[in-house]
């Protein structure tokens, strides 16, 4: 398994989707946030979706000539139609107005429509936390997830993502995670590699707790906290399809099927200017200092240092590299 420089990472995801039609400047965001991911240690949102954006490219899942637009709805609310594009490249072609509606008003809501999967919500998040910003974000994904006690699908893995600046340009506190117990590429990772999945991820179409990720697959994640992430999850579908017209989950298709309607999600971003409160970064400091005071203590994100390389397995990569030359 060879260890790949994370620009390389970036460079291979490029090419792979420039080749696959992606315009130069949609082929360097996604780039980035693949590579984003891989140096963070998130190869489900990195390399492992490489391959799906290029053939979504190909069938038209995904909108090569996307024009990402943006019109201010309101002083605080910015709506961004992605054309049916990345969601990626359509928050990056709001960013800068984003920013400044931000600072001109406290807070601004970036709703996102006409999407595709957003993949990892973090390099958003963290993007406006390292231009000084709060910054909340929440999407919806395809059906993989039962009301709390039932068995019928209706929500994603409905992610949700948080960071906050540290002042001078990085990040302080940052998390991104599922408001299920676990991500659906990781079900589907261990179903690859022929291994059970631990009791209490999932369960089968019947409703029974399974460790066969295959039965899981075919019945439902279990949220987070129980009733509680249940709760989480199902407010942001509220945010995510509500505020933006997106599809509800239970209207998505399989995210990485390579062909079909495009994805139509919504994601909603809420950044926040810490500078409407003098008292922010005495709050932010004293509980970073009250965390590191516990030895064992962690507060998510803080003094993260991004991976300069990471080990690729050999069929990975080889496929990656030929998806940027065949």
């Amino acid at each position: 398994m060879p260890d790949i420089a994370i620009t390389d990472i970036a460079r291979v995801s490029r090419d792979a989707l420039r080749h696959h039609g992606a315009n130069e400047r949609a082929a360097l965001v996604m780039a980035d946030a693949i590579a984003w991911a891989e140096a963070r240690g998130n190869r489900i949102c990195g390399l492992y979706y490489l391959e799906s954006y290029c053939r979504q490219l190909e069938s038209g899942r995904i909108n090569r000539a996307a024009r990402p637009t943006a019109n201010a709805a309101r002083a605080s609310v910015l709506k961004v139609h992605a054309d049916d594009g990345f969601a990626q490249v359509a928050f990056d072609a709001a960013f800068h107005q984003a920013v400044e509606m931000a600072r001109e008003t406290g807070i601004v809501s970036v709703n996102i429509t006409r999407a595709h999967t957003c993949t990892a919500l973090g390099w958003f998040t963290e993007r406006a936390a390292s231009a000084g910003l709060i910054a909340l974000g929440v999407t919806n994904a395809s059906p993989i997830v039962a009301p709390f006690g039932g068995s019928r699908r209706v929500i994603g893995t409905n992610p949700i993502a948080f960071a906050v600046p540290d002042g001078a340009g990085g990040v302080a506190f940052a998390f991104d995670q599922a408001t299920t117990v676990v991500t659906l590429g990781a079900v589907n990772m261990a179903k690859e590699a022929g291994r059970d999945i631990p009791e209490g991820w999932a369960v089968d179409a019947g409703g029974n707790p399974t460790t066969d990720p295959e039965a899981a697959l075919k019945g439902s994640l279990l949220s987070a906290g129980g009733a509680k992430g249940w709760g989480i999850g199902a407010m942001v579908e509220i945010l995510a399809a509500g505020l933006t017209g997106g599809r509800l989950s239970k209207d998505v298709k399989p995210l990485k099927a390579p062909e079909g309607d495009p994805h139509d999600l919504g994601q909603v971003f809420i950044l926040i200017d810490p500078g409407t409160s003098p008292e922010f970064g005495d709050r932010l400091a004293g509980l970073i200092e009250a965390v590191d005071a516990d030895e064992r203590g962690r507060l998510p994100g803080h003094m993260r240092v991004p991976l300069s390389s990471v080990n690729v397995p050999d069929a990975l990569w080889a496929a990656c590299e030929a998806l940027a030359t065949d």
